[in-house]
């Protein structure tokens, strides 16, 4: 397919062209270095029209209903609320073949073919956090498409979602009752981390169960510092199948965002996420030269297997191929 110029590229998502903002997603999820340059002119261009979403991290452990979740909390935002809503979705990729099912479309049914919602699923192709490599990018060419509401739908509760957690104003974490004992599976850096949590499937005969798991998760989070935002985390119960609590949970969204954009902790949190951002960037790139020199790609393999041996340390292993870069 013919690459666009960078103009068509600018005035296609500006003006929420789904085909052109699917493409410009393509084009910084690429791997060229021609692509690379072209993104990044794209980015800085459309810049000052990004910022203006509200950005919502939502994971949750295997099973809790994830998808069917932000199916029903994209209708709440665009039939009760009248707004848009933009989906991230993550797949996990398959660490054998790297393929990934990028089944999503499929499991949000009536998203799928609503005019106001954009859902690109994306391969998380290995990359910690449960997020894809360019996460953040497509965030802002959503956001720069007039998106108000980006969702981030993770592949699920790991042991690398601050990464979720870096790039979002909100993060919420989805459980279940009646999956064994709770309390015992809570993974505390989560916890510590989360800025709400929800009780999914609380309908038929689950709900009593759901709502004395809401009551312990409640006091358990007691237990945790304060956070120095000022804001206390929230625990509440919900039904995507029946659309119950799905409102209460945006309120609380809402007013999440109402709080920190009184007290100032919305504009020092972001500031805080793209100097991260930049960090995790130079960290790629930096990867990506030392993994392209040519005396380094030539002993790499000859390195690695000395270390898997057992006939070389990985402190001198190390020390040897940072010389060759050096040279």
């Amino acid at each position: 397919m013919r690459r666009l110029s960078l103009q068509h590229y600018i005035d296609g998502v500006l003006a929420a062209d789904r085909m052109v903002l699917a493409r410009a997603i393509t084009l910084i999820e690429s791997d060229l270095p021609a692509d690379g340059d072209l993104a990044a002119r794209l980015l800085d261009a459309l810049l000052p029209k990004t910022g203006g979403a509200l950005r919502v991290g939502i994971t949750g452990v295997p099973g809790v209903g994830k998808s069917t979740f932000i199916d029903a909390l994209g209708m709440h935002l665009i039939r009760d609320r009248g707004e848009n809503v933009a989906v991230l979705s993550v797949d996990p990729s398959s660490p054998i073949s790297g393929g990934s099912i990028l089944g999503d479309k499929t499991r949000m049914e009536r998203l799928a073919v609503e005019e106001r919602a954009f859902i690109r699923p994306s391969p998380a192709r290995g990359h910690l956090g449960g997020v894809a490599r360019r996460t953040r990018e497509t965030m802002l060419l959503c956001e720069a498409a007039g998106y108000r509401n980006v969702l981030v739908e993770t592949i699920g509760v790991g042991q690398s979602e601050t990464a979720v957690r870096s790039m979002t104003d909100f993060f919420l974490l989805l459980m279940l009752a009646g999956a064994g004992d709770e309390l015992q599976g809570m993974k505390r850096g989560i916890i510590e981390m989360i800025d709400s949590m929800a009780i999914n499937k609380a309908d038929g005969d689950n709900q009593p169960k759901a709502e004395r798991a809401r009551t312990e998760y409640a006091a358990a989070l007691h237990l945790f510092p304060a956070s120095p935002d000022g804001w206390t985390p929230r625990v509440l119960t919900c039904s995507a199948i029946e659309g119950s609590g799905i409102a209460e949970v945006w309120q609380i969204v809402l007013a999440h965002r109402e709080l920190l954009e009184a007290n100032g902790w919305l504009a020092r949190r972001r500031n805080l996420q793209a100097l991260a951002w930049m960090h995790e960037l130079m960290s790629l790139g930096l990867d990506a030269l030392f993994r392209g020199n040519r005396a380094v790609a030539a002993r790499l393999p000859l390195v690695e297997e000395e270390v898997r041996a057992g006939r070389k340390t990985p402190f001198a292993a190390s020390r040897e191929l940072l010389t060759l870069f050096h040279r």
